[in-house]
């Protein structure tokens, strides 16, 4: 049995308005690790493959692999009865030719149930190999898909150019020509392809747990309680929120103030260096918690590139695609904000669109020779 909940029901109305065009029928496998699909247009020059993870999923079950044929285009109307903020949830019995949809409204009580007939379909799944491309370009999808659709309005074709000077979109038609140039975002040199890019935050785990097992040992060895608080205390800091943080200090600071002014002045002096000591502690490891998290949050910033134009390359990479696909394509743009292409030579090229619940990728053969 197949039982999946999705949050919004528009994301999956957006991810079959991007690839209804290119595939008419198609399989969704389902499986523990959840639902994909892979597909070829009919003149087998385009592949998309598409990846909802079932952790994407609000509620996600599924007994057995089984295959799920579908219409696109039957699908998309019984989508359309849905909102884009409705609850959707997918069920399908073992063995079962109908699939069954269920829309829930957050804002009322209208539950919406439709059934849609499975069709049997024969297909292969193809094993995309995995490939090293010579150059990585990451883009605003809004930008890719400006370009190809004004450049769709000269020609049929697209020249994709990666050099040092940054990567040209070029067209040729028979009344005008047109081309655009993207340069790197920032002024540093475009560097190269790297196969891991998130190794900053290994090393940053990595030192988070040395430092807690040097703890232990101090505590093994020595047995002093004074470690032991201290170890309760950045426990206590980890586990606590800002604002219980900051009202515990408050309430400490008011204490203090108020014992001072009974118990005397002296008191109240060294109180305050007690006090004064122990302060810069707390702050230098919520300063040092703070730093990380913003490392972290800058990692991710590069990754995602700010909304500018990132360019890998290892090579010059020169290639012609057919600009009615890569349109198609561009129509991913409402589920991500981002967009990656990987280019090399005389290699089928890879659009990518990741999004929070998984992710379309696009596979186009280049064209080979004259029109």
């Amino acid at each position: 049995m197949l039982e999946a909940k999705l949050s919004e029901a528009g994301t999956l109305k957006k991810l079959l308005d991007a690839i209804k065009e290119l595939v008419t029928d198609a399989n969704f496998e389902c499986n523990e690790e959840g639902i994909t699909l892979q597909a070829m247009d009919n003149s087998h020059v385009a592949l998309v493959s598409v990846l909802l993870e079932a952790t994407g999923f609000k509620r996600y079950r599924c007994d057995r692999p089984m295959p799920l044929g579908v219409n696109l285009t039957s699908l998309t109307k019984v989508l359309r009865c849905a909102k884009d903020d409705d609850e959707c949830t997918i069920k399908a019995a073992d063995e079962a030719d109908v699939l069954n949809l269920v829309y829930e409204a957050k804002t009322s009580d209208r539950i919406a149930e439709y059934d849609m007939k499975l069709m049997d379909i024969d297909s292969d799944t193809l094993g995309i190999p995995d490939t090293e491309y010579d150059a990585r370009v990451t883009m605003p999808s809004s930008e890719f898909t400006r370009i190809v659709r004004d450049l769709s309005l000269l020609g049929e074709s697209v020249r994709i150019e990666v050099s040092k000077e940054g990567v040209r979109f070029a067209s040729d038609g028979e009344a005008a020509n047109g081309s655009v140039l993207l340069r790197q975002s920032d002024s540093s040199a475009i560097g190269k392809v790297k196969q891991k890019t998130k190794t900053p935050k290994k090393e940053d785990e990595d030192e988070v747990v040395e430092v807690d097992g040097e703890d232990d040992e101090e505590e093994a060895a020595h047995g002093k309680k004074k470690k032991a608080v201290k170890k309760e205390v950045v426990d206590g800091d980890v586990d606590m929120d800002e604002d219980e943080e900051f009202q515990a200090n408050s309430e400490g600071e008011e204490e203090q103030e108020a014992d001072e002014d009974e118990e005397g002045s002296e008191s109240g002096k060294k109180r305050k260096k007690s006090s004064n000591s122990s302060k810069p502690a707390k702050k230098a490891k919520t300063a040092s918690s703070s730093k990380k998290g913003k490392g972290r949050k800058t990692d991710d910033s590069d990754d995602e590139g700010e909304g500018g134009v990132r360019i890998e390359m290892n090579a010059h990479v020169s290639l012609t695609f057919s600009l009615k696909y890569l349109v198609n394509f561009s129509k991913s743009a409402s589920l991500c904000n981002r967009v990656q292409l990987m280019m090399s030579n005389d290699v089928p090229l890879l659009v990518s669109y990741d999004f929070g619940q998984g992710h379309i990728r696009y596979y186009l053969a280049p064209k080979i020779g004259e029109d």
